[in-house]
């Protein structure tokens, strides 16, 4: 069977049993703090099984695409280095929300794998939750007994806490698990040993392909467990692992899914895969990072330097840094594998497909830009073994590579040691801990368990309609945010619209009853579908009711620039073109910010047409069309624009600002009318990563008041240029004047300079077959003391010249020594300049012959000059 194929049998397996088969999460995760990207089949329905949001079907499966690379589950370092790793990997899964249980659910397991696809029984194992004392977690009986059923006693192993039971995170929903494992040795390798004990003990060819989670239990912060409002069936299998059972290999990357790709790789580098393990490897990790980076790339996370964006960035440098190491690519290569990658998910994740060019374009930069930092990194390292003398690497130094130049230490560790050098992995891991111990207090979140006054699954929003209303708080918890503690509040009906979309969250008041006492709402954002209002202070009595009040001015300002936004998308599609799609967006009461894929620069001519067109459509005070609960595939239909990497539901709200302009899916809050914006004025046009660009625009007052602060400006520049008639062209001849002055100065310094090179040859002074210069001389800038030296170098043989300056009244030294005293007498500019350099509390370096240092302490200058003459030989 195909991958193709092998994933239709699963769907339409479970097609047929009830489930409904819904589409692929996008890879990175919004609105849930806990998690960056999606690891596990479950996470999208991670809010059903806390109950915090409704069943709509209580049988479902999927495929849904995951990555492993941060938090609990990484598994960046294991990938391409064994059989069975990866980053991006299919997560074929079935869930029961509510409805069926073990029975159903193990039976099922056994069905697909035996009947459909034809894997013996006697090469499965299973495994079930042995129980844990300290837990006070009994042995999953249930389960051992409805396996009975199929697989004999011998072949199922008892697990423990860590391998059969399951746990999302540190807190959250969690229960025991029955795994299925599938032993792939040769029949002669089964019948010489019982493939039991290698269930669970890392075996390459005894393997876990399927896992089948009871979620039963909450887990709380305080570590108890508390019962789920119902049982839950989260099952999940690994399609890669899947396929390479069925397709009988020793590798997942032998199987149809990794080899087009392995293949390519192999052409492109003149290499064979299979002959050279370190080549073998290097086309292992290539083809499985290119997956992860291109799927989350089309899902809207562009490589940055922070965050998921620094993941991918990381994934994608890791692939670079192979093939660069092992197959020899100097230029870039690995983005000509997004096509193909493209057309093997052709009809399965269309996302990919659709914006494979895209894809393609920032791949392509992104190598292009790492491999010119490989090439920095390595002219760093080389001159870090010729000013250094111990054999060893510093710890410190190998981090400063990293952090600051993305240079991998394995890279690092690989030169050192061609060179006979070790690097010191003890200080390296030091200064990695200490800088991770600094993220992390700065982003630590200690959050208690929720507090509950209500039971409800039901919060409703009303904050399209109405910004004030009254209400219940349901439940409320304390939290520790860099030091500072806040409430989180669950209100049961909330005017307050939560962050997401690009918007920022509604700030506000709950006031009680009486509307005598009031706390702030900071800010309101969504975890896993439910609205959160952040406060700094709780009321003293949190059972009676409450008006919740949105903030108005913050709200209309912020809703001016949100549909300005929509205004400024389509105005971008009419000039640029339709290839123009949203790639991120920031919207607050105070500015927009717009990324868009586009690949050149915005022109000042294209930015004036993209205003004038938004600023009409604004005076045409265009009422907003705004339909809710329309259905996706009918909104789809009617020629909306969606935004890729977001999750849309069956239902979904459609914002138009006239059919023919402005339509998309939004969930967002808008103007009543465009007129109500009153004007637009972008004020910054930049580049944000390969192939995207950013627009940041203001509108109403703030743009109002702009236009009145550049007039001032303007205003003032008339003035001072005394009223001319024509501003630019007097600009012009001040600009014209300016640099004839210029000129004339550059050559004044530089007839100085030639005429101090006659005054300091004369100070010459021989010293054991040295002819030695050391003064302090008065130049304006550091060209111009180049000059002088190499002028000295010229006409005074044997030299050994020191000058020493004072630039902007800083002190700097330049040391020049003639070709034939760095050969004979081992002279070196560079050590010279770095001793002398610290007279002046300063450092520098520089070649053997020239090299310069800069300081802070001008007093040091005749201290240096007179250090100098002691490294004559």
């Amino acid at each position: 069977m195909t991958t193709k194929e092998i994933r239709k049998a699963f769907l339409d397996f479970f097609k047929e049993r009830g489930h409904e088969i819904v589409p692929s999460a996008p890879i990175v995760v919004k609105n849930d703090p806990t998690l960056m990207f999606t690891n596990a089949g479950m996470n999208q329905f991670k809010d059903i099984f806390l109950g915090e949001a409704p069943v709509k079907s209580s049988r479902v499966a999927d495929t849904q695409r995951c990555l492993r690379v941060s938090g609990k589950h990484n598994d960046l370092e294991e990938v391409g280095i064994d059989t069975y790793h990866h980053t991006m990997f299919e997560m074929l899964g079935n869930w029961s929300f509510g409805d069926y249980f073990k029975k159903e659910a193990i039976a099922w397991s056994w069905e697909l794998l035996t009947e459909v696809y034809k894997i013996p029984k006697d090469q499965l194992y299973v495994s079930v939750f042995a129980g844990d004392e300290a837990e006070g977690l009994p042995k999953d009986n249930e389960a051992f007994d409805f396996w009975k059923q199929f697989v004999p006693e011998e072949r199922i192993v008892l697990g423990n806490k860590k391998d059969n039971f399951w746990e999302m995170g540190e807190t959250g929903p969690c229960g025991p698990c029955s795994e299925i494992h599938v032993d792939c040795r040769t029949p002669q390798e089964r019948a010489a040993g019982d493939g039991k004990s290698l269930v669970n003990a890392d075996h390459p060819q005894v393997i876990e392909i399927w896992n089948n989670v009871f979620m039963q239990f909450n887990r709380l912060k305080n570590g108890s467990l508390q019962p789920l409002p119902a049982k839950h069936v989260d099952t999940g299998m690994g399609l890669e692992r899947l396929v390479r059972v069925l397709q009988n290999k020793t590798s997942n990357y032998d199987t149809d899914v990794f080899q087009p790709l392995i293949q390519f790789i192999a052409t492109e580098a003149k290499a064979v895969y299979g002959e050279d393990e370190k080549v073998d490897i290097a086309m292992r990790v290539i083809a499985d990072h290119i997956r992860a980076v291109s799927f989350a790339i089309a899902d809207g996370q562009l490589p940055s330097n922070n965050k998921a964006g620094y993941v991918i960035r990381r994934i994608l440098r890791r692939a670079v840094r192979y093939s660069y190491t092992f197959l020899g690519f100097k230029e870039p290569f690995i983005n000509k594998l997004v096509p193909i990658l493209a057309d093997q998910f052709a009809g399965v994740f269309t996302e990919l497909e659709s914006q494979k060019d895209f894809v393609q374009k920032v791949v392509l930069e992104e190598e292009a830009a790492f491999l010119r930092t490989l090439e920095t990194g390595i002219n760093r390292f080389e001159k870090y073994l010729q000013t250094n003398d111990n054999q060893v690497v510093s710890g410190n130094f190998a981090f400063e590579l990293q952090d600051t130049f993305g240079f991998p230490i394995d890279l690092t560790e690989l030169m050192a040691r061609e060179n006979g050098w070790t690097v010191d992995m003890a200080g390296y891991h030091k200064a990695l801990g200490e800088q991770k111990d600094r993220s992390r207090a700065a982003t630590s979140v200690d959050t208690g368990d929720w507090i509950i006054l209500k039971e409800s699954d039901n919060v409703e929003f009303v904050g399209y309609d109405k910004l004030e209303i009254e209400c219940l708080i349901l439940k409320y918890r304390k939290i520790n945010a860099k030091g500072k503690e806040q409430y989180q509040l669950v209100l049961d009906k909330t005017p307050f619209y939560a962050e997401s979309g690009g918007q920022v969250g509604d700030t506000g008041r709950l006031e009680d009853k009486s509307r005598l006492f009031a706390i702030e709402i900071t800010d309101t954002k969504k975890e896993n579908g439910l609205t959160v209002h952040f406060a700094d202070s709780l009321p003293d009595d949190v059972s009676g009711a409450f008006w919740a009040v949105v903030d108005t001015k913050n709200r209309l300002s912020t809703e001016n620039n949100h549909s300005a936004t929509h205004l400024l998308h389509s105005a971008l599609k009419e000039v640029l073109g339709s290839h123009v799609n949203q790639k991120g967006s920031l919207v607050n009461a105070d500015y927009l910010r717009f990324d868009f894929s586009h690949f050149a620069k915005v022109t000042n001519e294209e930015i004036e047409q993209i205003e004038i067109i938004v600023n009409q459509k604004i005076r045409e005070n265009i009422p907003l069309k705004e339909q809710r609960n329309v259905a996706y595939q009918e909104a789809i239909n009617s020629g909306v624009t969606a935004l890729f990497g977001e999750k849309y539901g069956d239902f979904v709200r459609v914002i138009t600002f006239d059919d023919k302009f402005s339509k998309e899916l939004c969930g967002g809050t808008h103007v009543r009318a465009t007129g109500q914006i009153g004007f637009l004025k972008i004020i910054s046009e930049s580049a944000v990563a390969a192939g995207v660009r950013r627009i940041e625009a203001i509108t109403g007052v703030a743009a109002e008041n702009y236009v009145r602060s550049q007039d001032e400006v303007l205003s003032g520049i008339r003035q001072l240029l005394k009223n001319p008639q024509d501003i630019a062209k007097s600009i012009e001849s001040l600009l014209e004047e300016n640099s004839r002055i210029k000129k004339e100065l550059e050559k004044s310094v530089l007839e100085k300079a030639v005429g101090l090179k006659t005054v300091l040859a004369a100070k010459a002074v021989n010293i054991n077959g040295v002819n030695f210069i050391a003064e302090e001389v008065e130049l304006p800038n550091n060209d111009a003391v180049k000059t002088l030296a190499y002028n000295l170098k010229n006409i005074v043989n044997d030299l050994l010249l020191v000058l020493a300056a004072k630039i902007d009244g800083k002190p700097s030294l330049t040391v020049m020594v003639s070709e034939n005293l760095v050969k004979e007498r081992g002279l070196h500019a560079g050590n010279i300049v770095r001793e002398l350099a610290k007279e002046i509390q300063g450092g520098g370096g520089g070649q053997p012959f020239y090299a310069t240092a800069g300081g802070k302490n001008p007093d040091g200058i005749s201290a240096a000059l007179a250090k100098a003459k002691t490294f004559i030989p």
